[in-house]
């Protein structure tokens, strides 16, 4: 991959990413403000690195490469300048993000990065590469849906530059997806009970990117992301949310900013051997009451999302230079990218259609399995 360049590379996702692509005979160029941390990260790694800040000219900076990955959190605040730069230079555009707002305003973009014959591909990594691909299935299986639920349950660490952006969002609203519209919900608009293979399990709602991406994919205009947590967490993010005016003062966003930078870095090697994630998911057509559904085991959410990012990244170039089919230009989410299967690509991930009563060739397909 030598016409990528890995923006933030040297944060915790970053590094692990940059690792693996030159593990895999890549020598992408790294890059960050911070020119001490790009320095240890050349050496460490034997390849070019760029110091620059977002508020430099990123266009002289990014414009001989293919593609840029953004890995530099919290996305909303790094996403403008580099995909302005890359609509100038005509350069591809993935990050690892699962920012729903991130990726509402690159689908915004769809028209200006198709006119510059660029593709915006954010989401490449567990934010929302599983759940994405989980709901293009569902959609292939009943393709009269318009209701999609998933639900996610993964409980590893975090790393910090996920946690400072889970402290940027603390008593800010949740959102779902209503009749084609994101409309405004308290941060535990709802719960439900989801069976992710060990039994029901109590899981709330999130804004989890899908509600943007999952559109796309599908054209399902109603749609709620979940997340398994225990009741008490409910509760626990109601009083959140009923103090966000605190939340949302300078001062205290900035003590807790220190305390994570402090304390936290991310998972151990041992840590993401061990966890795993699980995504479900369930698509119903409300006028016939058909439905589908299916779930999908994967590996820790930062082990996946290195595989993801990386594997991305190498079709993206080799779009770029022939070797591959060239990916449309405009907005993209990893299932309208690479197809539903992209997922199952990656190592130690797995999906189960557990039941259907969705109609194919004018028979009914008996359930394979409940999660009832």
């Amino acid at each position: 991959m030598d016409s990528l360049l890995i923006y933030g590379s040297y944060g915790y996702t970053g590094r692990l990413i940059a690792r693996e692509a030159v593990s895999r005979g890549g020598s992408p160029v790294v890059a960050g403000r911070d020119r001490g941390a790009v320095r240890r990260q050349t050496d460490e790694l034997g390849v070019e690195g760029r110091t620059f800040d977002l508020s430099d000219d990123v266009s002289a900076q990014i414009k001989r490469f293919d593609a840029v990955l953004n890995c530099a959190g919290p996305f909303v605040k790094t996403v403008n300048p580099l995909v302005d730069a890359c609509l100038e230079t005509g350069t591809d555009y993935l990050d690892i993000t699962g920012e729903f707002r991130v990726f509402e305003r690159l689908r915004q973009r769809d028209d200006a990065a198709r006119a510059a014959d660029v593709t915006l591909l954010p989401g490449v990594g567990f934010e929302v590469v599983p759940s994405d691909c989980l709901a293009a299935f569902l959609h292939e299986q009943l393709p009269s849906a318009t209701e999609l639920t998933l639900g996610v349950n993964g409980n590893g660490p975090l790393s910090r530059g996920t946690a400072r952006t889970f402290v940027e969002q603390l008593g800010s609203d949740g959102v779902v997806r209503r009749n084609g519209r994101l409309i405004k919900v308290p941060a535990t608009f709802r719960t439900r009970a989801i069976d992710f293979g060990t039994g029901p399990e109590h899981a709330v709602t999130v804004p989890w990117g899908d509600v943007v991406t999952a559109a796309h994919s599908t054209e399902i205009d109603s749609i709620e992301v979940y997340a398994a947590v225990p009741p008490w967490a409910t509760r626990a993010m109601a009083a959140v949310d009923s103090l966000g005016w605190l939340l949302e003062r300078r001062p205290v966003e900035t003590l807790l900013k220190r305390v994570i930078d402090a304390r936290v870095d991310g998972p151990s090697a041992h840590e993401r051997a061990r966890d795993t994630a699980v995504v479900w998911g369930e698509a119903v057509d409300d006028s016939t009451g058909h439905h589908v559904r299916a779930r999908m085991r994967t590996p820790n959410p930062y082990t996946l999302t290195v595989d993801a990012a990386v594997s991305a990244a190498e079709r993206v170039i080799n779009g770029q230079n022939r070797s591959e089919p060239r990916l449309p230009a405009g907005f993209q989410t990893p299932s309208t990218a690479f197809g539903s299967e992209f997922v199952l690509d990656l190592e130690g991930t797995t999906r189960e259609l557990l039941e259907t009563t969705a109609e194919t060739d004018g028979f009914n397909r008996s359930a394979v399995g409940s999660d009832d």
